[in-house]
C-alpha cells in the first residue's frame, strides 16, 4: 500500500502522529471486511460485488462507557444514523460503521447484536449505533445487499490499533473520488501533545477542481489523460456527486459543543481538495473525545443525582485543534486517492488510480514536489 509521503510529497504544515492514522488516538481500533467477486454485466443478486464495511471502536468498553462527541452536516444528502442522540446528549455509545448506502440497515442491526453479546438484554438494554454510508452503485451490485451480519463481526473481530488499511478496502472498496479510484483513508495530526486522527470514506468531486497542497491536480490530470470513471452517457450525471463520511478521534480533553465545532472543521479539509458539499452528496462529520471516558464511567455507577468532574481545553485553545482536524481530513483523503488502485467494477465500469508518477510530476511542475 503506497501513502501520499511515501512519495515524497505531504500536506498542510503540522506533524503527523507515528502512524499517520486515526489509530494515533490511544484506544481507537479500526477493522474492515472487504468484498469483492465476479466480473462483467450486472445481475441483481449475484454481482459484480466491490463493497464492505469498515468500523471504528473508540475504545474496548465503549459499550459501558460513552465517549463525548459531536457531529455536523455539510449536506445532507446521505445518512449517518444515531446522531439524534448524539447531538441531545453529546455521547456517543458504540461503535461506528460505514457502508454502502443500502447496507446501513444489516450494519446498524449487527451493531445492535453485537452490543447485546456483552451485556444483559433481558431488561432495559438499548443500543443506537451510528452507521454512515456512501454510494457504491456505479461499481457494485449494491441491491444485492451483499453485506451480511457476519461481514460486520469478522470487522469487529479483526479491529486494531496498528496501521489502517487503506484505498479499495472495507466501505470504501466500491468508492469513487474525484473521478479517480477513492475509497478509505485515514491520517492524524500531533498539536500541543494531543492527537487529531480522521478516517474517510471519499466518494465524491468533479476531475477538474481536485487540488493537493494547492496544485490543480485535476486539470493538469484531465479526463483526456486519465478516463473518468462516469465516461458514458449514463454516467456522466455521476459527475460531481457522490459523498464523503469523516469521523474524527482526539484524545483531547473536549466537551460536546467544542466537538461539535471540531467537527465543522473536516469540512474545511475536504474543500481544500476541491469538494464543495454538492446539491446531491452526503457529506456528515462525527467526532469524539477519548477523554473523559473514566468520568463518564463512573458516572454510570454512581447515583444519577451526584455530580462529578470533567475535564475540558479553554475553548481559546481550539483554533490550533481546528487545524489538526483540517489537515487530517485533507491527508486522508490524498492516503485514500494514492492508495487505491484501478478497479473494473459493473457492467465494466473502470474507476482508474490517481497515477504515482504523474501526480508526482504535476506537484514539482508547481513546486510542490519531493523534499
Amino acid at each position: 500500500m503506497t501513502r501520499l509521503r511515501d512519495l515524497g510529497l505531504s500536506v498542510g504544515q503540522l506533524p503527523p502522529g507515528p502512524r499517520n492514522a486515526i489509530t494515533d488516538v490511544a484506544g481507537v481500533r479500526v477493522g474492515m471486511t472487504t468484498l469483492i467477486d465476479g466480473e462483467g454485466p450486472l445481475v441483481v443478486g449475484k454481482g459484480p460485488v466491490r463493497t464492505g464495511v469498515t468500523v471504528i471502536v473508540p475504545h474496548d468498553g465503549i459499550g459501558e462507557s460513552p465517549v463525548f462527541a459531536g457531529t455536523h452536516t455539510l449536506n445532507g444528502n446521505g445518512e449517518m444514523t444515531g446522531l439524534e442522540w448524539v447531538r441531545e446528549a453529546g455521547q456517543l455509545t458504540t461503535a461506528i460503521g460505514i457502508t454502502n448506502t443500502h447496507s446501513v440497515g444489516i450494519v446498524r442491526d449487527a451493531l445492535v447484536y453485537a452490543d447485546m453479546a456483552h451485556r444483559d438484554a433481558r431488561g432495559s438494554y438499548w443500543s443506537l449505533p451510528v452507521v454512515a454510508e456512501t454510494y457504491d452503485g456505479g461499481l457494485n451490485d449494491i441491491n444485492g445487499m451483499h453485506v451480511t451480519a457476519a461481514h460486520v463481526h469478522e470487522a469487529l473481530a479483526d479491529a486494531t490499533d496498528g496501521a489502517v488499511a487503506e484505498g479499495n478496502v472495507g466501505g470504501g472498496t466500491g468508492m469513487v473520488c474525484h473521478e479517480f479510484k477513492g475509497g478509505t483513508g485515514t491520517a492524524s495530526r500531533v498539536v500541543h501533545g494531543w492527537h487529531v486522527g480522521a478516517i474517510v470514506q471519499a466518494n465524491y468531486g468533479d476531475r477538474e477542481r481536485l487540488t493537493i497542497d494547492g496544485v490543480p491536480v485535476g486539470r493538469e490530470l484531465s479526463r483526456a489523460m486519465i478516463p473518468s470513471a462516469w465516461d458514458d452517457e449514463e454516467a456522466i450525471a455521476r459527475r460531481g456527486a457522490g459523498s464523503i463520511i469523516v469521523v474524527l478521534a482526539t484524545d483531547a480533553p473536549l466537551l460536546p459543543h467544542q466537538l461539535q465545532r471540531l467537527a465543522q472543521r473536516a469540512g474545511l479539509g475536504i474543500a481544500r481538495m476541491g469538494g464543495s458539499g454538492a446539491h446531491s452528496s452526503g457529506d456528515i462529520f462525527l467526532a469524539f473525545s477519548t477523554a473523559n471516558t473514566d468520568a463518564l464511567h463512573s458516572y454510570k455507577a454512581d447515583s444519577a443525582s451526584d455530580p462529578f468532574a470533567v475535564t475540558m481545553l479553554p475553548d481559546a485553545a481550539m483554533s490550533d485543534l481546528f487545524w489538526g482536524a483540517i489537515e487530517s481530513t485533507e491527508e486522508a483523503i490524498c492516503n485514500a486517492l494514492v492508495a487505491a488502485e484501478t478497479m473494473v467494477g459493473r457492467d465494466g465500469v473502470t474507476a482508474h488510480a490517481l497515477p504515482h508518477d504523474a501526480l508526482v510530476d504535476v506537484m514539482t511542475k508547481y513546486g510542490r514536489g519531493p523534499s
